[in-house]
Order: C-alpha cells, then sequence, then structure tokens
C-alpha cells in the first residue's frame, strides 16, 4: 500500500509552517504534497524593509524545494475543493487542469487585501499585500516626487506631494510611517521641493491608531508619526474618490496622486464552498483546527475562524503570530490523526506585538513589556528575523550595511522566476 498523503494548500506562513513540521515528524511514514502558484514563499512581516530599500527583495523570498527537501512542491493555484471525492483540483504553470487526491488536507490559502466599497474608481489607488505591489508603491512615490519637481502648476505639485493611507492598522501604520521618511528624503534631492511640504495623511475609522493593539502602543505610534509632521486623523475614513484625489468622511476633499488602501484582509474565495461559514467568511474550525463533519481537513491562518480558548466565545483574529503558531499546531494533530503523537487543542498566549515605524522608532510590548525608540526597534528586528526560515545572515548583513552607509536609493527590480515544474501531469489516485 501507498502511505497516506497529506496535501497543503497554500505556502504563507501556516502552510509554509505546517510543511516543515509535517516533514520532520512523519518523514516517510506519509507523503507531504504543498500545492503553490509559486516556488517561493514570501515572507510579510519583512515587505516593508523592501519598499524602504533596507533590504533586498530577494531577502524576503523563502525558495520552497531547497528548505523543505523532504515535501513535494506542485506549482499550481488551487480553484476547487471536492470534498466528497477528497480531490483537490489546480491549474499548473502551463495553464492545465491537474488534480490531487488526498487522505489529510490542511487549507492555509491566507488571505487577500480588503477594500471598503467607496464611490468612484481612482487610478491612483494601491494595495500592500504582496512584493509586487510593495516595489510598485516605492516606484510610485519616487515618480510622483519626480513629477511635482518638474512642474510649474503649484496646484499639481501640491497634489503629487501629498499621500493618503486608509486604514491605521499595523500595516497602514508601517506604511505610513516609512513612506513618510522615503518621501522626505527623495524630496531634499529636488530644489524646487525643499520648501514644498511633503504631506502624509493616516486615516482610521476606529478612535485610535492600531485598534486592536494596546492603548500604550496606539499612544506611541501616534506620538512618533504627529512628531515627524504625519496628519493622524481618527474615525474619519474615505468617502468618495476620484481621479482627482479624495473626500473624507469629515468633509475635507484631498487633491492626491496617492492612495493606499490598508483596510486588513478577507479570506481567500477558495473556502466559500468548503464548509461552514462564519460572518467573517473563515471557515469555522474546533479547537484542534479540524473542520466538523470533515475529520480529515484542517484549516489554519486567515482562512479559519478558531476558537480562542483564552476568550471564551471569541475567535482568533487574522494575524501573522497565529498563523505560524497554527501551521505547526496543524501538522502534529494531522500527524496524530495517523496515528504518530497526540494531537492538542489551539490554546494562544499573548507575547506581545511589535510595530515598525522607520528609523530608529518602533513600539514594542514584548512579553507584556512596554519599549518605544531604539530598544522597540531591537524588539522589532529580532521578532521577524527569527520567524523567516532562511537568508538571516543575508538579512543582517544589509540592516548593518544600510546603518553604516547611505541608503540605497533605488533597490533594483527582481522579478521572480518560477522553476520548471514538476510533475504537473493529471494524476489519478
Amino acid at each position: 500500500m501507498s502511505p497516506p498523503r497529506v496535501l497543503i494548500v497554500g505556502a504563507g506562513l501556516a502552510g509554509y509552517r505546517a510543511a516543515s513540521a509535517l516533514s520532520r515528524r512523519l518523514r516517510d511514514r506519509a507523503e507531504v504534497v504543498l500545492v503553490n502558484p509559486t516556488d517561493f514563499t514570501l515572507h510579510l512581516p519583512l515587505l516593508l524593509d523592501v519598499a524602504a530599500g533596507n533590504l533586498d527583495q530577494s531577502r524576503v523570498t523563502v525558495p520552497l524545494t531547497s528548505t523543505l527537501p523532504d515535501v513535494r512542491v506542485v506549482l499550481g493555484t488551487v480553484d476547487r475543493i471536492d470534498t466528497g471525492s477528497r480531490r483537490v483540483h489546480y491549474i499548473d504553470a502551463d495553464q492545465s487542469a491537474g488534480r490531487l487526491a488526498y487522505d489529510r488536507l490542511i487549507v492555509t490559502v491566507g488571505s487577500v487585501s480588503k477594500v471598503r466599497p467607496v464611490s468612484g474608481v481612482s487610478p491612483h489607488s494601491f494595495g500592500f499585500h504582496d512584493l509586487a505591489e510593495a516595489l510598485h508603491l516605492r516606484d510610485h512615490i519616487r515618480r510622483q516626487l519626480y513629477l511635482a519637481a518638474t512642474s510649474d502648476n503649484a496646484t499639481e505639485r501640491a497634489a503629487r506631494c501629498t499621500f493618503v493611507v486608509a486604514g491605521a492598522g499595523h500595516t497602514g501604520t508601517e506604511v505610513a510611517a516609512a513612506g513618510q521618511l522615503i518621501s522626505t528624503a527623495i524630496a531634499r534631492r529636488y530644489p524646487r521641493l525643499r520648501e514644498q511640504p511633503i504631506r502624509w495623511i493616516l486615516a482610521e475609522p476606529a478612535e485610535q491608531l492600531l485598534p486592536d493593539m494596546r492603548p500604550r502602543l496606539s499612544r506611541t505610534a501616534t506620538r512618533v508619526l504627529r512628531r515627524r509632521g504625519v496628519d493622524v486623523r481618527t474615525q474619519t475614513s474615505v468617502g468618495q474618490v476620484t481621479t482627482g484625489g479624495l473626500r473624507l468622511t469629515d468633509g475635507e476633499f484631498v487633491p492626491t496622486r496617492t492612495i493606499v488602501w490598508s483596510f486588513g484582509v478577507r479570506p481567500d474565495p477558495l473556502i466559500n464552498g468548503l464548509g461552514p461559514t462564519v460572518e467573517q467568511g473563515r471557515i469555522r474550525v474546533d479547537e484542534y483546527l479540524a473542520v466538523p463533519g470533515h475529520p480529515e481537513i484542517y484549516v489554519c491562518g486567515d482562512a479559519a475562524a478558531v476558537p480562542d480558548l483564552t476568550r471564551p466565545g471569541k475567535i482568533t483574529p487574522m494575524s501573522g503570530r497565529h498563523a505560524v503558531r497554527q501551521g505547526r499546531l496543524a501538522a502534529r494533530n494531522v500527524a496524530a490523526s495517523l496515528g504518530y503523537g497526540r494531537r492538542k487543542p489551539y490554546r494562544h498566549h499573548n507575547r506581545g506585538v511589535t510595530v515598525d515605524l522607520g528609523g530608529w522608532q518602533a513600539a514594542a510590548d514584548p512579553l507584556g513589556i512596554p519599549l518605544s525608540g531604539i530598544a522597540a526597534k531591537a524588539a522589532t528586528r529580532a521578532y521577524r528575523l527569527f520567524t523567516i526560515p532562511a537568508n538571516r545572515r543575508a538579512i543582517v548583513h544589509d540592516w548593518l550595511v544600510g546603518a553604516l552607509l547611505p541608503r540605497r536609493r533605488a533597490p533594483r527590480y527582481l522579478a521572480p522566476v518560477s522553476m520548471r515544474p514538476l510533475n504537473l501531469t493529471q494524476e489519478k489516485r
């Protein structure tokens, strides 16, 4: 008899950890297959360092085949999961249809950017969810400042030097903090912009920045950003978007050529037909990350509505910290379901969060200890370095070089190249 097959859909934070843990736990006792559109996984916590020029983009991409040698990697995009026949249907790198059978399935498809409905469509809107968007936003900021410096129209120049970030969660706050430093440094190179205000607006519908975090972190971030000149507006959102700018819900019309949407993320639409969902569109699982009625299917990361045993009646939020831990636990519980080890419920204990505010500034509370400034920056970088499974020496090298030498103005762009797919012919089992 052939060994059981454990199929993992998605190589994000949760999927990569699940594959790595399973390959160690099961070794030759099961076949571990990972389906992902690319042959690498992107380490999102360090994405802002790429946009800021602190890291080369190759540092935040972790190759799958070399770091997961005991895992079979299949390049493809899953478009349907047939729970009745226990098969996953996907489109491979050659746009051909394929399918894979499974004995155990771990779904870690993650999330996609969430944009709130507003009237109007703007060609100047950007997301910040993957490497391409980060590089595109960085180049767009450079382009807007160049065009502002060469324009004789004062109104146009002001609009090109105005940047709006909609949503002050973790990503939005970090983007506004880093963007303000980047744009100010670039503007200094243009004599015509030395007297031109570089305006950043951070709009958040909630009563404070970082609404899902402790108030102390929110106060630290607000203080740092306002000290730099960032226009922080709480209880304010975007009401209307036009080609010339946007109107905020406080009534002000802001002429701008840059709108960064950072209203969080929503689960990948693939999970819609997988099972019962909660109001946020996430698959409801039990405390062992298994889907009720389908004990062979496990869901973790942003796609899963995992009960929070530390807060009865609540579910764990969508965050990278939960994704990493749930991925490891899913591997443990899948191995237990095959007879190797004992399963364990997911119980999260808050070990603190970190927010990078650019330069030497950050806000953090590791193990509940509030930090700011250089101490918080060190904690932030240490945590993000610890969580990436590869490229650590190269990352430290780039950080040290960036601290000792002038910032690289334009990191070269390396388009990700997918490797030749392994056996991607249609498979029947």
